[in-house]
Parts: structure tokens; sequence; C-alpha cells
């Protein structure tokens, strides 16, 4: 094993001299063990190899920026522990002092973290490059560099432990401020906000289980569950060929369960979930303004940090100017819609998918699959579903890569902006296609008997009798479940088997260590130098971890923000969807923490004060959750049309008093095929009218349609333009409220604007007070 450091040289910067303060930045006494990154590469024992010659250029210009570099060797790797020299983060102080917009931060004065310190070096690192002007990310590409990695500090990260990162904290708060000090306010943004959400799905949880037991409540006692139960109609085949009529009793279970989700409270509800989240999102941003004030980043700007960046690692740097191209613009355009389409397509397959399973499945051995062909072909759609968006999520991140490298943008920020808003389009579009598809075309562009729409020769699928809302419902039950309890799974197991796997090799080093007596591998301090063999043991901890990047957040972010979109945009189908979201977040944030804190190498720190364009993103699909539900109540369920049979052509309507309102409502919505007439005729072969012993001449279908001609009648003309007159008042009543609450609730409490307002006048007052000493100084 060879071992080699260079020292750190501590001596005052110029501008310290100078007079600029009179106070030193950091601590006087040198912290030895603090080492702000370390690189990993294959050892090479031929100096004429073009990797050795790569990774001695790159080590050379760290070097040239006075980076001290330490070198260990291990088995068949090489380990280059890097620390900054402190006139770096001195420079990087005063440029924040100078800012326009990072001035308020606290790092202007003080020592600097070991959170700053990684961040710096982080992006020094990146925008250094060798003669053959490659940087380090194409270095790394080219297996120059296996890999790089910051490194977790062992007390705080025992803190974070004990306070945060346990099971056994499940129901209790979150140190906000600790996860802001070690992970920065970007990791603690993220957790802040999804434990605020976690906090307010309970009202809508509490809600959903309501409207849940309010359909519960009438499961046995309600007349249209009786009419299906009890009925002896005979119903139209379901597919072409081999399947033959059937009873509409033999739907009664399906039916009950229909009513469970589509019943007069989830009206309320949808109403009440599109108020929520709105409101979730302006007391966020409240929630968020107390936090990022007391952290002193309310005006930071990320754009202004990274110039400041630039100007630390090459003081003659020149800045990155603002490009716009329309060519690049139309392409990204073009490529976006073609990506879009393609991701249509899919969802177009899924549909064949399910015409072409339900009547296989009809014929199969299994009885139980037989009589529930449709359901069963419903629940494989939404697997197949679910692994589509597996599959198309790896797709979908190498485009959204791709396209913004195409538009060439001046910052990590912006670049980081777009990435989002274009993988989240992708997403969702995976994600809501098949789902939009049964929630608003399932059912009502199949057809009728003698006029059926086929595709490649198939019937298109139907409807139940009670409704297309429970083939919605499963839909979403079955992705939700899959993806959030999968993923989960995944996510835990796979670091954490790599830690079990890897945990000999630490052991080994630690107890060979337990042979040095050197007093400096044990002083807890960090004031003097450990031995190398402690250095590489704790640089192997990290090695041994998951690896993370820059990807690790926005995949966290991205599971919750689609988890928010299932739970707000067809939660009039799935009134269940909030207990199951909150559920979920109750492990996932100490799932989350577990992973970050235990079995993940340390993340970057990021400085930030917001979000960032999640915020629209949520904002977007609280407008889009008013429209859809709207549709849903209006179009897909059968709202509007128990509501039109009640008072127009039910018995109530009538003047009876001696039945229930909705008496008949299921016969009424039924109209009848005649096998003798020509067009049904072609539709059906004479196997398929045979039932019980007996061939019968006619069956009825879901519509309103005329028994002589087969002509919409009167009465689903009224009914679509009652559910369109729904549609268009529920959005505007929802949407007016939503208005309300938002200018209801401000954005800035006004303790925080009157703490801001305090702090600038200090500020202000402390830079006036250091002129006048510096005056009278030079004087």
């Amino acid at each position: 094993m060879f071992f080699r450091t260079v020292e750190e040289s501590f001596e005052l910067s110029d501008r310290q001299k100078e007079g600029y303060t009179t106070e030193p930045l950091l601590p006087s006494t040198p912290a030895h063990r603090t080492y702000d990154y370390i690189l990993v590469a294959h050892k090479v024992n031929d100096d004429t190899d073009l990797k050795a010659q790569r990774q001695r250029a790159f080590i050379q210009q760290l070097e040239k920026k006075n980076i001290t570099v330490t070198t260990i060797f291990h088995d068949d790797k090489v380990f280059f522990g890097l620390r900054a020299p402190i006139e770096m983060f001195k420079d990087y102080q005063y440029l924040l002092k100078v800012s326009d917009s990072c001035n308020w931060c606290g790092d202007v004065r003080g020592s600097i973290t070991q959170a700053t310190r990684i961040r710096i070096v982080h992006f020094i690192l990146h925008q250094t490059f060798i003669n053959t002007g490659e940087n380090l990310k194409e270095l790394l590409v080219k297996d120059v560099f296996e890999t790089m990695f910051c490194l977790h500090e062992r007390k705080k990260q025992k803190q974070l432990k004990r306070k945060w990162a346990r099971w056994s904290g499940l129901f209790t708060g979150q140190p906000v401020n600790e996860v802001k000090c070690y992970f920065g306010e970007k990791v603690a943004l993220y957790y802040l906000w999804l434990g605020w959400y976690t906090k307010l799905l309970v009202p809508a949880a509490a809600l959903g289980v309501v409207v849940f037991l309010y359909g519960l409540a009438f499961f046995n006692t309600n007349p249209l569950i009786k009419e299906v139960c009890q009925s002896s109609i005979i119903m139209c085949p379901r597919c072409d060929k081999r399947c033959t009529v059937w009873e509409l009793s033999d739907t009664c279970t399906y039916a009950k369960v229909s009513h469970l989700f589509d019943n007069e409270g989830t009206v309320a509800f949808a109403m009440f979930m599109a108020i929520w989240a709105t409101l979730f999102l302006e007391l966020w941003k409240r929630h968020r303004a107390r936090h990022v004030s007391q952290w002193k980043v309310y005006d930071w700007c990320e754009e202004e940090e990274e110039l400041i960046l630039e100007i630390v690692n090459d003081p003659n740097c020149k800045p990155k100017q603002f490009r716009h191209s329309y060519l690049r613009s139309t392409l990204v355009l073009i490529l976006v819609t073609l990506m879009l389409m393609l991701i249509i397509g899919l969802a177009h397959a899924l549909v064949v998918f399910r015409v072409v399973a339900a009547p296989l499945m009809s014929e199969g051995r299994w009885e139980f699959i037989r009589d529930h062909a449709n359901t069963v072909a419903v629940m494989l759609g939404a697997v197949l579903h679910y692994v589509t968006i597996q599959i198309m999520t790896r797709v979908n991140r190498w485009v959204s890569l791709k396209l913004c490298d195409i538009e060439k943008t001046n910052s990590f920020a912006a670049t980081e902006r777009n990435f989002t808003v274009k993988m989240f389009t992708f997403q969702f579009f995976t994600l809501f296609s098949s789902l939009f598809y049964v929630a608003f075309f399932l059912g009502r562009i199949n057809g009728h008997p003698g006029d059926y729409v086929r595709i490649a020769g198939w019937r298109l699928e139907e409807c139940h009798l009670s409704g297309c809302l429970t083939d919605l419902f499963i839909q979403m039950a079955v992705i939700m479940l899959l993806k959030q309890t999968l993923n989960n799974i995944f996510e835990f197991i796979v670091p954490w088997l790599k830690s079990i796997l890897t945990r000999n090799t630490t052991k080994k080093l630690q107890r060979k260590c337990g042979h040095c007596y050197r007093k400096s591998c044990r002083d807890e301090q960090g004031r003097v130098e450990p031995c190398d063999i402690c250095k590489l043991r704790h640089w192997l901890s990290n090695y041994n971890l998951a690896n993370t990047d820059a990807f690790s957040l926005f995949n966290e972010f991205l599971e919750m923000v689609v988890q928010f979109s299932f739970t707000t945009i067809f939660v009039a189908a799935f009134p269940l969807a909030p207990l199951l979201a909150l559920v979920n977040n109750i492990f996932e944030i100490r799932l989350d923490a577990i992973k970050m804190v235990r079995l993940e190498r340390r993340l970057v720190p990021r400085k930030t004060n917001d979000i960032g364009v999640w915020t629209n993103v949520l904002e977007a699909i609280g407008v889009l959750a008013v429209i859809a539900n709207g549709l849903v109540i209006g179009v897909s369920s059968d709202f509007i049309p128990r509501l039109v049979y009640r008072y127009r052509y039910g018995p109530c309507a009538n003047g009876s008093t001696h039945t229930h309102c909705m008496q008949g409502y299921i016969n009424d919505t039924l109209s009848t095929a005649f096998v003798t007439h020509q067009a049904v005729e072609k539709d059906f072969l004479p196997n398929q009218m045979f039932t019980n012993g007996f061939n019968v001449t006619q069956c009825s279908y879901r519509d309103y349609r005329s028994d002589e001609d087969y002509t919409l009648t009167s009465q689903f003309w009224l009914v679509l333009a009652v559910r369109f007159a729904f549609v268009i008042l529920f959005e505007h009543v929802v949407v007016v409220c939503k208005f309300i609450a938002a200018w209801f609730v401000p954005n800035n409490p006004i303790h925080v604007k009157n703490d801001r307002l305090h702090d600038k006048l200090s500020r202000l007052k402390e830079e006036l007070r250091e002129l006048k000493r510096s005056i009278s100084t030079d004087v």
C-alpha cells in the first residue's frame, strides 16, 4: 500500500490582509480528517497506457488549482482524496457578499460548512479539463476514473440515524434543519414538502373513507343493485362468434362494487379534492417561506451562485451567453411531438390487447375466467400497462436528456428545469393515456348491434351496465398499488443487499486497524492526520454504498408528483386514492431517509430556496384535476343519467309515491335488438343466441336507441345536454372556489416579511459600520 499527501497552506489571503474583514472567516485549527471529494480509478501499472496518462493529467490540473491530492492504493484500485485550499472558500464567501441575490445567505460570514465545501469542489471537478479537452464526465464514461463521491460525516451521520433514519421514528417529526445542514437545502425542501403533503393528506383520506363507507352503507338496500341482481333480462353477446347471450343478474357482484365508487358522495368529494389541491399549494408556499427565511436563502439565485463558482474555478472565465435558436426549438418541438405520438400509440396497443384478450378468455378452460373475462382483461391490461411504464421510464429519461443537449442551456439550473418539464410530460402521457381512454372513450365508441365498431376484425369492449367507473377504478388501483409497492421494495432492497455483500471488506480493514497504536488514528477531534488505514476504511465504507447522482432526488420528486396526480386527477373514480397515498408516504419518508443516510453515498448538497419548476407542475395538475374530475362525473359516471331519470322519467317524476324514485332505472337504460333484423342477424351467429336450452330471438344492450330503426332517442340528447351543462357548471364553480382560496391564503406570512425587513436593515447598518471602520483604519 502506497501513501502520499501534500500539506495544505493556511495563510491569510490578500483581501483579508487589506482589511476587508476583521475576523478570520474559518477556524484556525485545520480539520485534517475532512476530505471534500474522493476519486476512484482502476490501478494501471503501465505508465504509457492512455488511461494512466489521462489520470495523471487530470490530477495535475487539480494540483494547479492548489487542491491537495492524497493517493492510496488498495488491491486493484487507486483512491484519490481531494482537499480544496482555504483561499478558494474565502473567495467564494467574498463573492457571495458582493453578489445581488446571494448576499443575504448565512455562508457570507463564519466558517464554511462541509456541505458547502462539497458543493464547491463538485463544481470545480466538473469544470476541470485536461489538454485533450475532456472533462471529468467524459473521463468517467471512458473508464479513466471508475467513480467519484463525497464522504459521509460520521458524527452527523450517527445523529441523523438516531433522530431520523430509523423505522421506529415512523410517526415522529423530521429534523429538517439538521437535514439541511447535512444534505443541503434542496434535499431538505424535498422532505419538508413531502412531510407537508403527507400531513394534508389526512383530511382528504378521511373524507375518502367516509365516501367509501357511504356507498358501503347502501350496499344491500340500493334499488339499482337489487334491480340488477334480481333481473331476468337477457343481454346481447359481449364479443363475436365465441360469446353467447347472458343474464344481467350474472353481474350482481360487479354492480355492487360499482356502487361503492359511483354514488352521490363522489361528486362532493371531487369538488373537495379540487379545492384541497389549491389550498395545499398555497399553504405549502407559506410553509416554505418560513423555512427558507430562517435558512437565509429567501432571495437565493442558483444561476448567480453558478456564476460565482465559475469565477472561483477560473478568475479569467467568460460567462456562458444566453442563446436561442429557432431551428433548435423547432427540432425539439417536433421530437417531443413524435415522442408523445409514440406513447399514445402504446396506449392504443393496450386497448387492442384488451379487445383481443376479453373474447379469447371468454372461451377459456376455467369457469371463473370465462364468467369474468372482461374484468380479468382489464386487470391484465393494467399489469401490462405497469410493465410498459417501467420500460418507458428509462426511454423517457434518455430522450429528455438528449433533447436538453440539443437546447444548449447556459446553466445547470436551466437544464434541470427543462429536463424536469420534458420528463414529467412524457411520464404523464405514459401513465395516463390508457386511463384517459378508460375514463372517456371506453364503451362510448363501440357501436351497437348491427353496427359494431371493430379493430382488425375484433369488436371494441363495452362498459358494464352500472357504468365504466369500475373499470377506471381497477386500472388505477392496480397501477397505484404495483407502482408504489414494487418501487419501494426495489428502492430499499437493492442498496440494502449491496451494503450486506460489501460489508466484509470494511470489517477486515477495521480489524487490521486495531493493531495500530498511533494516537492520531483514534483522535475524534479531527485535529491531526489519521493513518492511511483509517482513511481507507472510511473511504471504502462510502465506496461500497449504493451510487447516487443528479437524478437521485429527481426520481423521488417525480414519484411523489405522479402520486399527487393519481390522488387528484381521477379521484372521483377512486376515493380511496388519498388513503393509499397517505399510508405509502408515511413509510416513504423513513424509507428515503434510511436509504440516503445508511445505504447510499452522500448526495451533493445543493443550495436553493424552492422546489423549482415542480411548483408549476403541481399547479398545472391542480387545474387538470378540475377538468378531469368534472368530465369523470359528468361523462364517465352514471350520476347524470340517474339524475335525469329521477326528475324526468322515473316514478317520482310521474307522480308515483308508492315506489322508489329510481325503480326501473336499469331497464330504462337498455335498448332491445331483434335477431330478425337484417343488420343484427349478421353480427350474431345462431349458436350465440342459445342459453339454458332455449333460442333467444331478442337481447338487450346499453344505449338510448329506438327498438325499430336503432336511432338515438330524445332521452339520449337530453342526458347529453345535461352532462355538458354539469361539466361547465362544475368547472366554473370549482375554479372560482380555487381562486378565492388562493386569494384568501397569502403566499408569505406577515412575520416572514417583517423578519426579512429587519434582517435587511441590520445588514445595511453593519455594512455601513464596516465601511466607517475601514475608513478610520486607513486614516
